[in-house]
């Protein structure tokens, strides 16, 4: 007879254990999904894993693009992760990351064709500021009515989705545009381009601002008083309240965080790699960043490695949609394997797998 007992301790030797473990059995997983639709399942876990990096006909290419798409990942999930530790959820890093796009969009094209140094770092400001108000609004909604956070944060992302579609066929519509959906290219315009920082290497500022989060996230909760308080909060809200920690301002700190950061990629992703707010902008790295947060352990570093490995996937599952015609929802259902696996995993951290003999009646 088997049976799970739970462990005095959650198993440090697991926690490190699952997320490899989750990796390997998505592949597995994967493979039988592809091969049940009529594909390699071997050429198609290559395909968009190895041939990404390794393969001499793509990797010039898919190399640079790795920090390109892990950097809104990594940014986004480092402050959802300070939530997440204190079980503050936020599920609407998704809608934070369009404000904060046109945010910081808009304040670039008020300045438009105007050439001047401070133009970008007042559009960097006004992401994060946009990013994290939209943030700030499950806090109050959840400090002073007790609102759920989960609900209020994702149903604002819809809300957002309205907004990004009003502003480009309306506000921020390009005016030579000939009448198209979409504001003016920002990568286009000098003083509000985000371009690559080191030639062939895929970095912009985005990319440097992600590895700062990283940094000061592990320092935030490895050294601070703050990580303290935020990893507390999550293991015990009672003992929070007797360590005499304040829940009120601990939700708004972290909502506000995560809504900046957020803020941040979508402002960086508008002035770089996607160049323009249109009606199709955001392309779903605020949800994948929650499997980037779990993957990483909501570890900085985990966060970190977690966010280049799901760039990779989005790298690869664009090859093998170009190299095998897989269709994209494919490729998605690929990454909720991730999560799903990951959490299956996550019962023997906390529980131990025990042969018992059947007890006679």
């Amino acid at each position: 007879m088997i049976s799970l007992v739970k462990r005095p301790q959650p198993s440090k030797a697991w926690v490190v254990a699952t997320p490899i473990l989750a990796v390997l059995i998505t592949m597995i997983l994967g493979g039988l999904l592809f091969a049940a639709m009529g594909k390699d399942p071997f050429v198609a876990i290559r395909t968009i894993f190895w041939d990404p990096l390794f393969n001499p006909d793509f990797a010039a290419y898919s190399r640079p693009q790795l920090l390109v798409k892990a950097a809104p990942l990594i940014l986004i999930a480092i402050g959802l992760s300070l939530g997440f530790k204190a079980g503050i959820w936020n599920i609407g890093a998704e809608g934070q990351y369009i404000i904060g796009a046109i945010t910081g969009a808009s304040v670039g094209l008020a300045f438009y064709p105007m050439e001047a140094w401070f133009i970008f770092p007042l559009m960097v400001i006004a992401g994060a500021l946009g990013g994290m108000l939209w943030g700030m609004i499950p806090a109050i909604l959840k400090t002073k009515f007790n609102a759920p956070e989960i609900l209020v944060s994702l149903m604002l992302v819809y809300f957002a989705e309205q907004i990004m579609i009003a502003v480009s066929l309306g506000a921020l519509r390009n005016p030579d545009g000939n009448g198209f959906p979409g504001s003016r290219n920002l990568a286009q315009y000098a003083s509000s381009a985000n371009p690559e920082l080191i030639a062939g290497t895929g970095a912009h500022w985005g990319v440097i601002a992600a590895f700062a989060a990283v940094v000061a996230a592990y320092v935030l909760l490895s050294k601070h008083l703050l990580g303290f308080q935020i990893r507390v909060t999550g293991e015990s809200t009672r003992a929070a309240g007797f360590a005499g920690i304040n829940a009120k301002r601990l939700i708004i700190f972290c909502l506000g965080i995560s809504g900046a950061l957020a803020g941040l990629a979508g402002l960086f992703e508008v002035t770089g790699p996607a160049g323009q707010i249109t009606t199709s902008f955001n392309t779903g790295y605020g949800f994948t960043a929650i499997i980037v947060a779990f993957l990483g352990r909501l570890n900085p570093i985990g966060i970190l490695l977690a966010g280049l490995l799901l760039a990779l996937t989005f790298i690869g599952g664009e090859l093998a949609q170009f190299m095998l015609s897989l269709p994209s929802a494919s490729i998605q259902v690929f990454q909720g394997m991730l999560l799903m696996t990951l959490l299956a995993m996550d019962i023997f951290v906390n529980y131990k797998v025990v042969l018992r003999k059947k007890e006679a009646v």
